[in-house]
């Protein structure tokens, strides 16, 4: 290939990424969701500025900005500073006066960091069920309640977010309740 048919089709390749990028920007959606014009015009920049076939990739790999965060329901104001949000308002809560004594206990010994009655207590929780909010590996860490009569640990757990939410099950993670703290 010749200099003046690789000039050619570096030509070409940047045609194509900037009437792409034009379109990109005019059409300012895209799924439904706005684009910032400053965003693209980065990627249309960036796109001329660079004299190779590396451009039109690194353009259509760029990544793209996250969709905004959807508003509050009509009619609802934010909670003031200090109060409770559940972190999963899909999630069924419970309070923490109606948890059997032992799991109460459990958290006490979690709010002093111990010592736990099991050597386990303190693991992090991967959340291989889903049942919680997902989250990255090693933010959930559970805790045993003990179950009066059984041999072992028994099936009731509490587990806790690193952000401090915390979370019941007393059927070794089938189902799981927030722990609301104000009742």
């Amino acid at each position: 290939m010749t200099s003046r048919n690789r000039l050619s089709v570096l030509v070409a390749v940047l045609i194509c990424v900037l009437a792409a990028a034009a379109g990109y920007v005019l059409s300012g959606t895209d799924g439904g969701h706005p684009r910032a014009v400053s965003s693209s015009s980065a990627t249309a920049t960036a796109a001329s500025s660079t004299a190779s076939s590396a451009a039109a990739q690194t353009a259509s790999t760029a990544p793209k900005p996250s969709a905004p965060k959807p508003s509050p329901p009509a009619g609802t104001t934010p909670a003031p500073a200090g109060t409770w949000v559940p972190a999963d308002p899909a999630l069924a809560d419970v309070c923490r006066t109606k948890l059997p004594d032992q799991a109460v206990d459990t958290l006490g010994l979690i709010a002093k960091g111990g010592p736990y009655p099991y050597r386990s207590d303190g693991i992090v929780f991967e959340n291989r069920e889903n049942r919680l909010p997902r989250k990255a590996s090693g933010y959930y860490h559970e805790f045993t309640v003990v179950t009066p009569g059984s041999g072992d640990r028994g099936a009731r757990r509490v587990v806790t977010g690193d952000s401090g939410e915390q979370y019941w099950t007393a059927d070794h993670y089938a189902s799981f309740q927030e722990i609301d703290p104000r009742c």
